[in-house]
């Protein structure tokens, strides 16, 4: 692997990586976090890689500029709790409380961001856990154990020894999507893998969860929008 810059304004950052299993040159833009990727088979000069980057500038270009711009944690800002859009408020006491619309946070806007960030994870651990619950008593299958992390390439994951992992950010998103996504990966419980017998197992799980993933593929990458300032 490697870093290089297309010039350009602004520059555009790229990360080289060589596939025995890429047949061509290929360019990806993350839409997560933006990230631009060039894919080239082994025995490809890097040269004609990046020229072929070159080439592509306008589209790369064209691609970063849909990205969601960042959003600010701050009062007085929006900020989605299980798909609701909340203003963040000053708050009473010690608990940042979710109500009518608002986010209330006490305490010093100087901390305000990772007190929220702490409370969304607690939030998250709370929903998920309770969703992973549900699905696994519903498949028959317990799972070993719960993680929560702020993952760019994935929302969730099963290992093979049972343990799932998922984004925190999943409590930005509606309900309905955290909790196809936990029925996502318990179905992997069953099948470690994306085979027909896999999304039937899924679809026992979440029936209809078809408009929940389409909702994380065209709006998932706004939920990494909120910077928390780590």
């Amino acid at each position: 692997m490697g870093q290089h810059v297309i010039p350009g304004d602004p520059p555009i950052d790229l990360t080289l990586r060589r596939s025995g299993r890429a047949r061509r040159i290929s360019l990806r833009v993350s839409g997560l976090d933006g990230k631009v990727t060039l894919t080239l088979p082994n025995g490809v000069p890097e040269r004609e890689a990046l020229d072929f980057a070159r080439e592509k500038q306008g589209w790369l270009r064209q691609q970063l500029d849909k990205r969601p711009e960042q959003q600010a944690i701050g009062m007085g800002e929006d900020l989605p709790f299980q798909g609701i859009s909340h203003r963040i408020a000053p708050g009473p006491g010690r608990r940042i409380m979710a109500q009518d619309g608002m986010l209330h946070v006490p305490g010093p806007e100087s901390t305000l961001a990772p007190r929220l960030q702490a409370w969304l994870k607690a939030q998250a651990r709370d929903r998920l856990a309770a969703a992973s619950n549900h699905y696994a008593a519903k498949l028959g299958r317990p799972y070993a154990r719960l993680t929560l992390r702020d993952t760019r390439s994935r929302w969730g994951s099963c290992s093979s020894n049972g343990g799932l992992m998922y984004s925190w950010r999943l409590i930005m998103a509606p309900a309905p999507v955290l909790d196809y996504v936990a029925a996502h990966e318990v179905a992997h419980l069953a099948e470690m893998n994306h085979s027909p017998a896999f999304w039937a197992t899924v679809d026992r799980l979440c029936p209809g969860y078809e408009p929940h993933r389409r909702w994380l593929r065209e709006h998932g990458a706004s939920l990494h929008s909120y910077r928390f300032g780590n």
